[in-house]
């Protein structure tokens, strides 16, 4: 697909729906039951309005942003969205060259189809892991051990998955561990040609390649793919982060944190970064936009640790108010993914230039020069 033709994010999501099957487009698009979390991450930038300056010089505006005391092009980076390589083939990879290109942060996720190895030789100062942490702990110290020697700068340790939630579209389309797809579900993924030709071409599902070293040897793709599902979900406990904190000895970021007092706790413990995230609203239906709860934590704990924000991104606007609340650095998952699935590489950095273009004209449009002054002052009071 043509994705230089799209004029916003919901355009290549509407590129990405057209290309995938329904049951991958759901598995992308779908929250949790009846998916309130989702239409409260995007609302509640809804309920904030920028109020503009005028009379500013803005005739150039600076997008950077600092963190983790290294320059970033931009003030997003893309966040990790898993099993990318079953929505096109290569994709965990295609948006690490989309991220280092623009010279923004990628974090490949614990349930990518691509190897940490892999992303270290592609893009190792850009790129961050996702550690889902195993039952069998050894095979977490090992992916520590794995990361740090391919050269990753940071850790992200995903706190918010204690069990499985409730997908309900992917239980609907079969889309779950054992593959049980309706004929309908099948049928109607013959619709979409192009992705079945890629499918093929590359022999069926892709190996989740950073689990292939611990299930058995020579194990099948459904057999890797079983071993993590008897890995993960595992609940995870303030003293595996100790533990984590003594192997990892960069940058580590805790994500998932939602509550002021986890917030202080995790500082505490020496951690470098917090990212306030609800997953994306894939696992608790009745938590908080993690924007409504940004402000107070980035107050308790900004001065300690570097406070990041994700979850319902759809605009630049969104990342300007998210800086607003305090978040010094903001993750986007499924605008980039919606622009990978739809064109691949290309598709990924027209996604990331919408979003550019789009803080860019919102800077100059309140008259802010530079992203690093944003603060409080730039919302409506009573917000």
């Amino acid at each position: 697909m043509n994705t230089d033709k799209a004029i916003n994010i919901e355009d290549l999501r509407r590129m990405a729906k057209r290309h995938l099957p329904r049951m991958c487009f759901d598995f992308i698009e779908g929250g949790l039951e009846d998916e309130h979390g989702l239409a409260r991450n995007e609302s509640a930038f809804d309920r904030h309005a920028l109020v503009p300056r005028y009379l500013v010089e803005v005739s150039e505006r600076d997008p950077s942003a600092s963190l983790f005391g290294r320059t970033y092009a931009l003030p997003f980076g893309i966040a990790p969205t898993g099993v990318a390589g079953l929505f096109r083939r290569g994709a965990d990879l295609m948006l690490a060259e989309a991220a280092k290109a623009a010279n923004i942060p990628f974090i490949m996720s614990g349930a990518s189809t691509a190897s940490i190895e892999a992303l270290g030789q592609l893009a190792p100062e850009h790129a961050w892991y996702q550690l889902y942490g195993a039952r069998d702990r050894k095979v977490s110290e090992d992916m520590i051990r794995r990361a740090r020697e391919a050269g990753l700068s940071t850790l992200v340790l995903t706190v918010d998955v204690p069990i499985g939630s409730k997908r309900e579209r992917n239980l609907r389309n079969g889309f779950i561990r054992p593959y049980k797809l309706k004929p309908s579900i099948a049928l109607e993924a013959l619709r979409h040609p192009a992705w079945i030709a890629d499918y093929l071409r590359h022999g069926g599902m892709p190996y989740l390649d950073n689990w292939v070293p611990y299930a058995k040897q020579g194990a099948s793709v459904n057999e890797v793919a079983d071993y993590l599902a008897t890995q993960t979900p595992s609940v995870q406990t303030w003293q595996d982060l100790e533990t984590y904190r003594r192997l990892w000895p960069r940058k580590l970021v805790v994500k998932g944190i939602m509550h002021i007092d986890d917030a202080r706790r995790a500082a505490e413990m020496g951690v470098d970064g917090i990212m306030v995230s609800n997953h994306g609203g894939r696992q608790l239906d009745r938590a908080p936009s993690p924007l409504e709860v940004l402000l107070p934590i980035t107050q308790a704990v900004g001065s300690k640790v570097s406070v990041m924000f994700d979850s319902g991104v759809r605009r630049g606007s969104d990342i300007v108010i998210a800086r607003c609340l305090g978040a010094r650095f903001v993750f986007v998952g499924r605008a980039t993914l919606y622009g990978c699935a739809a064109g691949g590489v290309k598709g990924a950095r027209r996604a990331i230039d919408i979003l550019r273009d789009e803080i860019d004209r919102v800077m100059a449009q309140i008259g802010c020069p530079s992203f690093d002054q944003l603060g409080p002052d730039w919302l409506m009071a009573g917000q």
